[in-house]
């Protein structure tokens, strides 16, 4: 690897550990670029040589975490659908503060956006593997359902207003899952 991709690399590392860390504690509606870059000891020409801007920056690090979920689901494929459910919901709980944040926030659209795509595509496998159930109840509707139920139930866990463990919580999910498809 040459000097300038580490740099590279570098800049993107700080920027993104100094948002995450900014977000946490003041939210992303509060986030300037100019004081990301002057708490990340970078210049704001670096930030804009990585970002179009901070929507940008957060676009690329939920796609990440998106990553990281589609690595969850090829692995969850392996285990059974309450397993499955756990691991999911403790990868939750490990970045717990970080979706919290999304999901307090009014400007994050983008990411609930992507997260349920993401759910209803994970849905659509499992629902084509088991051939639905009910032929009267639309699959769009029936995706849609689903993926906006667990959604708010991922919302409501990582926000705190849900009582019970990880491990109860998702195989609840699973089992309300198990039923519907």
């Amino acid at each position: 690897m040459s000097t300038i991709d580490r740099r590279k690399l570098k800049s993107q590392k700080a920027i993104q550990s100094t948002f995450l860390e900014m977000l946490i504690e003041i939210g992303f509606d509060d986030i300037t670029v100019k004081n990301l870059t002057e708490k990340a000891e970078l210049g704001r020409k670096t930030f804009y040589l990585h970002y179009v801007d901070k929507y940008d920056l957060l676009d690329h690090i939920v796609d990440n975490h998106i990553k990281e979920l589609e690595e969850i689901f090829e692995y969850k494929q392996n285990v059974d659908l309450f397993k499955g459910c756990v691991i999911w919901f403790e990868y939750f709980e490990t970045h717990k503060s970080f979706f919290a944040t999304l999901f307090k926030s009014t400007s994050t659209f983008s990411f609930r956006k992507k997260l349920l795509a993401f759910i209803i595509n994970d849905l659509e496998k499992k629902l084509d593997a088991s051939s639905a159930k009910d032929k009267q109840i639309d699959k769009d509707i029936m995706l849609k359902f689903l993926g906006m139920a667990i959604v708010g139930v991922v919302e409501s866990y990582v926000l705190g207003e849900l009582t019970g463990d990880t491990e109860t919580v998702a195989k609840q999910i699973g089992q309300l899952v198990k039923k519907n498809i």
